[in-house]
């Protein structure tokens, strides 16, 4: 009698990285439940077969209570990029605790949190000092813990390089704050395999970081927007000072700023590993630079054909692995 397939519930699954976690989850053969606000969120995902989305609010105790009985394991890619320190509290900090908790109430021993590259207490920002601290209060829990940390992602659909390249099809120059801030870019379809590969009972205990083989600086990121989207602009480095102008002024527009100064002063920090922690190579992972992705999504084709051309690379990376392993 073949077992029934493992249970995970995926914590944040309908965002950019949730949607390639899913369906990687889904060809290895996990049964996902996806808790989401308004099912109307999960639209790119509720086709996927064994994924079930349900209407709830992860930061209810007792929502988490009815979600998690059934499940052998959960992820939580919950973040958010902007907001206030209670904001970030809530996100970061409290909802992993409420998350612990839930899972030892129920029995669920194994989590995989998305926390972020860079993170530390004494950082100069708060989205960081609040991811260090969420992943603390999980050390601290007593569960089966796998912690992955990446740096910038990148991705059709990313909200980073194809605003760099939308901003440069506008616009004559780039006035860029933070422009020799180094980073350390991961594409999305990596991260998601890591995610799945932390599951493995062998990471317990371990961090990651979820790096990509170059180490970039803004401008250079930018740059590369440019060359693989419609046009490429020159690009005006601002001082630290009219940068946190630029910044604040960005915040008080209506909608998610493109950049808040909490964002500039985690770019103070190099966002690159420091070699602490084992990188993706350690769970069986080639990387994949934006060289070989970005012009992918970036510019040409329509949908379908960028899509086939993303597959192919992944085929071709795939025979490669093969090859390797034979």
């Amino acid at each position: 009698m073949t077992p029934p397939a493992p249970s995970v519930l995926v914590l944040g699954g309908t965002g950019f990285v949730g949607q390639h976690v899913c369906e990687k989850l889904q060809r290895a053969g996990w049964r996902i439940t996806v808790p989401t606000r308004r099912a109307t969120s999960a639209r790119h995902i509720q086709h996927l077969p064994g994924l079930t989305v349900v209407e709830a609010s992860v930061h209810d105790d007792a929502a988490l209570a009815r979600l998690l009985p059934g499940h052998q394991a959960v992820i939580n890619l919950v973040a958010i990029l902007h907001g206030s320190e209670a904001a970030f509290e809530r996100t970061h900090v409290q909802l992993p605790a409420r998350l612990a908790r839930a899972c030892l109430n129920a029995g669920v021993p194994r989590l995989v949190h998305v926390s972020a590259l860079g993170v530390a207490t004494d950082s100069p920002s708060r989205y960081q000092r609040s991811k260090a601290r969420g992943e603390q209060v999980l050390r601290d829990s007593g569960l089966e813990l796998t912690v992955l940390r990446p740096s910038v992602i990148f991705g059709a659909g990313d909200r980073f390089l194809n605003l760099f390249a939308q901003l440069q099809s506008v616009f004559p120059v780039v006035p860029l704050a933070g422009a020799s801030a180094r980073f350390q870019p991961v594409w999305v379809e990596d991260v998601a395999d890591a995610a799945v590969a932390c599951l493995r009972g062998d990471t317990v205990g371990k961090t990651f970081d979820a790096v990509g083989p170059d180490i970039m600086t803004l401008a250079d990121l930018v740059r590369a927007a440019g060359r693989y989207g419609s046009r490429q602009r020159p690009i005006i480095p601002l001082p630290m000072a009219l940068g946190r102008l630029q910044a604040m002024l960005m915040e008080l527009a209506p909608g998610e700023p493109l950049m808040s100064r909490d964002n500039l002063d985690a770019m103070s920090v190099d966002n690159v590993t420091t070699g602490q922690w084992p990188d993706l190579g350690a769970l069986g992972i080639s990387v994949s630079g934006i060289a070989a992705v970005a012009p992918t999504y970036l510019r040409g084709p329509p949908a379908r054909s960028r899509l086939l051309a993303i597959r192919g690379h992944l085929s071709s990376r795939h025979r490669k692995e093969k090859g390797r392993r034979n």
